[in-house]
């Protein structure tokens, strides 16, 4: 053979761990979540579609970054699970999944903006820290960190350069 990789050939279980890094129970669990497809060769050895290695790198690559695996589910639902995807396939999932990025991203920011002022003002008396929630208010905003999930106030010039 040239070195050309017949596509269509699937990889055994061996073959993806290999390529992933990945155990085999993790692909296993990724399986029951519906986040990959295995099927089985005449030896009842479970064997992976090639295109199943880029769903897998996606997966590491989410999971490094903190995206919860239910995020993936929905992304992938929008794949299919039958067939390599086409290049409008992932364009498609592409478009979905930076949306929920960018939501992410802006948390992150957020939660960056409101650390580096509160860490970083070293005044240690939580006086003017925008964490700092007297009397529980910020309850009626409703659960969780509602001041690091709504969008940065814009920050208003006083005239003086500091």
């Amino acid at each position: 053979m040239d070195g050309q990789v017949d596509t269509n050939v699937p990889l055994t279980i061996g073959e993806v761990i290999r390529r992933t890094g990945v155990r085999a129970s993790a692909l296993h669990f990724y399986e029951r979540k519906g986040l990959i497809f295995s099927s089985r060769d005449g030896t009842n050895q479970r064997i992976y579609a090639r295109h199943m290695l880029r769903r897998i790198s996606l997966i590491i690559i989410a999971k490094r970054l903190g995206v919860p695996l239910s995020d993936l589910v929905a992304v992938f639902a929008e794949l299919p699970s039958d067939r390599a995807p086409t290049h409008e396939d992932w364009q498609h999932m592409s478009r979905s999944w930076r949306r929920q990025l960018q939501e992410r991203r802006r948390i992150l920011e957020n939660l960056e903006h409101e650390l580096t002022g509160c860490i970083g003002c070293g005044c240690l008396s939580m006086k003017a820290c925008a964490l700092l929630n007297p009397d529980d208010t910020l309850q009626r905003e409703g659960p969780g960190p509602v001041r690091l999930q709504r969008p940065p106030e814009p920050q208003v010039r006083t005239g003086r350069q500091d």
